[in-house]
């Protein structure tokens, strides 16, 4: 096949879904020029999965992405069915956002968006190889014999690379939703020493709305009292369109035990490693035989479509054994399917592999954000497509590195635990992975990143204004719930909840303490008069967790003091004495930045740590 030019740009990204919009976005609006690269334009940020944003922990990462200057937050609420705060009943901690979106409005506005950014091309093509010289990338070749000439490459590739979709005994050679896969990439990537492995995940059917009896299922309706994903939106839809709460029967079980046979997760069809906290519905009963029901979700995809996704019900049994299940549900014993369940197999990378910046360790200038990485998720792949991004193009203006740690965000445990710990299955992120998660609330994320992002082009004009007046409003509130008031100002709020009298000077603060609502207090106190709801939130948990959130700053200050002991790049692990083998294999693997980083490697002990404590005081 003939080549031939087909661009001079700054960077390429391969792929356009969750991950690829972001890092587009990324590199184009801190002025870099950039093509876009994917298989069909009709596949731009679609929800192949799920039509939702957010959730328990993705919550909290969908608020990060925005407070760093990312899209998704904005477009999803755009494009809003319905929104949720799930976890009301536990602590502010664990509280996520979780979004109902319409997919098709969804990936019609980000299209959009992308279209109208200045440096930015979007080009239908499939890539076959990463060009590279002298161990730095130098461009991309297509299917079609084009050569895109770059400086960097971010490569988002999702479950399209050598995908394959199963259902049953029925397999074939596709990407999601039945667009086409990516065949010619994978040994390209082997060539240039990536570690490839094989992971799996799968989607239920999506069942027609008008054959659904409603009738005796659950309502769940969305909330008007939260606030958006965006720090950019200013009002939620009043209007929301409702979910539904069903369960599967002893009958649904009985089909699934009965065609074990037939699935291909037990006959050794499908051979990569699935999502661990997203089962197929037989592993669920296979797991769990003394459950007698399953929690299933009802949920519309689209303000124009009939569609229904049955969240919880995935699987890759055959169609007929899947027609006889689905109607086994409450509410389902007429339903018509109109898109069957399905797995879906694809290549994808180690991801020790990577620097914290998501740069390949082995080729200067490529990096690698999403599925690809061996994550699951929207959320995960769109976070780490805007850090690949935004290094990229930071290292193309020869500034230094963004990256942020454990202690900053849920974005930098899930890429810690990606580049340090590595990752057997689909990643998914939970709140329990997040050490520090007290500080890491979806309610302050702006206040904990935004300006730490100010120095890298990507936060508008437009964000940083909405910012200073929100930090503006935060100290005013806290300066006002510390300010002391004297024992008489706060002797009807104590007697009125039960408290006995105040004997010294009381702050507002002290009074939350005590179990009394900021609401009822500012009322009372005449204070935070013109602070927003989302403000007087914020301090309220801040006063109210405030014990626990020095502990957690004190252990963070230890963890830092780990993390500025800083290690070498030229150290020769396999040689250092007093490493245990394991270790000096990992150490020398994954290149830790610093000890903290190292004391995170799995199979490094804290007897290891005391050899490189030494090693670096020599």
């Amino acid at each position: 096949m003939t080549e031939f030019i087909e661009e001079t740009c700054d960077a390429v990204v391969v792929g356009a879904g969750h991950a690829g919009v972001e890092a587009a976005l990324a590199l184009s609006r801190t002025g870099l020029k950039t093509v876009m690269l994917t298989l069909n334009l009709d596949s731009i940020a679609f929800m192949a999965c799920n039509p939702s944003i957010g959730g328990t922990a993705k919550g909290q990462i969908v608020r990060e992405i925005d407070a760093l200057g990312g899209e998704m937050g904005v477009n999803a609420d755009k494009a809003l069915l319905q929104i949720r705060m799930l976890n009301r009943g536990k602590g502010a901690a664990v509280q996520s956002l979780r979004g109902q979106a319409d997919k098709n409005l969804y990936h019609r506005l980000m299209k959009k968006t992308l279209e109208e950014t200045p440096n930015l091309k979007i080009l239908q093509g499939e890539a076959v190889e990463i060009l590279t010289e002298n161990g730095q990338v130098a461009g991309v070749k297509t299917a079609f014999g084009g050569v895109i000439k770059c400086r960097a490459v971010v490569l988002c590739t999702g479950v399209y690379l050598n995908g394959s979709v199963i259902a049953g005994e029925w397999q074939r050679s596709s990407g999601p939703n039945g667009f086409s896969p990516a065949n010619l990439l994978t040994a390209n990537l082997i060539d240039l020493g990536f570690n490839v492995r094989r992971f799996k995940t799968g989607t239920p059917a999506r069942v027609d709305k008008r054959t659904i009896d409603f009738s005796g299922l659950e309502i769940q309706n969305g909330e008007t009292d939260v606030y958006p994903f965006s720090y950019l939106t200013d009002r939620l839809p009043e209007k929301q369109t409702p979910c539904y709460l069903t369960y599967t029967t002893e009958k649904t079980h009985e089909i699934i035990r009965a065609n074990l046979h037939r699935s291909p997760l037990y006959s050794g069809q499908i051979k990569g490693t699935g999502p661990r906290y997203c089962p197929s519905i037989e592993d669920k009963v296979v797991r769990f035989a003394d459950k007698d029901r399953h929690q299933l979700f009802l949920e519309p995809e689209g303000a124009d479509t009939n569609e229904i996704y049955v969240q919880g019900l995935s699987t890759s049994l055959p169609h007929d054994v899947q027609k006889a299940m689905y109607r086994t549900v409450k509410g389902l014993e007429r339903c018509e399917i109109m898109r069957y369940a399905y797995a879906i197999e694809y290549d994808c990378i180690d991801s020790l592999d990577l620097y914290p910046t998501l740069e390949y360790k082995r080729i200067k200038g490529l990096y690698s954000a999403g599925q690809i990485n061996g994550t699951s998720g929207y959320e995960e792949a769109a976070a780490q497509g805007l850090i690949a991004g935004l290094n990229a193009s930071l290292a193309l203006r020869g500034e230094e590195p963004f990256t942020l740690s454990r202690d900053d965000g849920y974005i930098g445990v899930l890429i810690d635990d990606l580049t340090t710990k590595g990752t057997n299955e689909p990643y998914r992120m939970m709140t329990s992975r997040a050490e520090y998660r007290i500080v890491l609330r979806q309610d302050n994320t702006d206040l904990r990143l935004t300006e730490k992002a100010m120095r890298t082009g990507l936060i508008s004009e437009k964000r940083k204004a909405v910012f200073e007046k929100r930090k503006a409003e935060y100290e005013k509130a806290t300066a006002e719930i510390n300010k002391p008031f004297k024992p008489k100002a706060c002797e009807k709020l104590l007697w009125e909840f039960g408290f006995p009298a105040a004997q010294a000077a009381l702050s507002a603060g002290d009074l939350v303490r005590r179990g009394i609502p900021l609401k009822k207090i500012a009322e009372e106190l005449n204070i935070l008069d013109g602070i927003s709801p989302q403000i007087v939130e914020t301090v309220e948990i801040d006063a109210k967790y405030a014990g626990y959130i020095i502990k957690e700053q004190e252990q963070i200050d230890k963890a830092k003091k780990l993390e500025e002991k800083l290690l070498p790049d030229n150290i020769d692990y396999l040689k250092m004495e007093g490493l245990r083998l394991e270790a000096r294999q990992k150490l020398d693997k994954i290149r830790p930045k610093n000890l903290g980083q190292a004391g995170r490697i799995s199979g490094v002990s804290p007897a290891d740590i005391a050899v490189l404590m030494v090693y670096l005081k020599n």
